[in-house]
C-alpha cells in the first residue's frame, strides 16, 4: 500500500513540475473553466469549478447536479493550495506517507482547509505561483486527474510519462 502512495506522490510531484505554464490570464482561466465543463458534460458527470488568479475568483461554475457542499469542498481545497502552493492531492498523499497531518502541524481548521484531491496550483515560468484551479464532485483522484489532464491538454504539455 505504501509503495502505491509513494508512487502516486512522485507522480503528482512530477506533474506539478511539468505543468509550469508559459503564461496564465483571465482569458486562459475562462478557456480552462470551459474545457473542464465540456469534459464533464462529455462524460456525464457533474462538478463545481473554481479558478482564481491571486485572491480573485475569475471563473466559477457549478453544474446543475452539484450542491452547496461541492462549493464548500472546493473552497476548503483551494484554501490549502493557496497556503502551501502544492496540489491538495499531493498534500494528502504526503500526510499518508508521513503518518501525520500537515493541517494539524500548522493548526489549520478542517472547516476551512482539506487535503482532498482536486485543487492544483497554477504556476508560470519565471513568475511562480499565480493562482489555483479547483474542482469538486468526483472522487479525489478523479478530480485531480481531470484538472491535470485538462491543463496538460490546454497547454500541449506531455504528461504521459506520469
Amino acid at each position: 500500500m505504501e509503495t502505491n502512495i509513494l508512487r502516486n506522490y512522485e507522480t503528482v510531484r512530477a506533474q506539478e513540475k511539468s505543468l509550469l505554464l508559459p503564461s496564465f490570464s483571465k482569458a486562459a482561466a475562462w478557456e480552462l473553466g470551459n474545457r473542464l465543463k465540456a469534459a464533464c458534460e462529455k462524460n456525464s458527470v457533474a462538478i463545481t469549478i473554481e479558478i482564481r488568479i491571486g485572491k480573485e475568483t475569475v471563473f466559477l461554475y457549478s453544474m446543475a447536479e452539484t450542491g452547496s457542499e461541492n462549493a464548500d469542498w472546493a473552497r476548503r481545497k483551494r484554501n490549502l493550495v493557496e497556503l502551501v502552493e502544492r496540489s491538495s492531492y499531493r498534500v494528502g498523499l504526503a500526510d499518508q506517507l508521513a503518518d501525520t497531518l500537515l493541517m494539524n502541524e500548522m493548526g489549520l481548521s478542517s472547516r476551512d482547509y482539506c487535503t482532498s484531491g482536486g485543487s492544483f496550483p497554477i504556476k508560470v515560468k519565471g513568475v511562480g505561483f499565480v493562482g489555483v484551479v479547483t474542482v469538486s464532485g468526483l472522487t479525489e483522484l478523479e478530480d485531480h486527474v481531470l484538472v491535470v489532464q485538462t491543463l496538460a491538454d490546454m497547454y500541449d504539455i506531455d504528461i504521459s510519462a506520469y
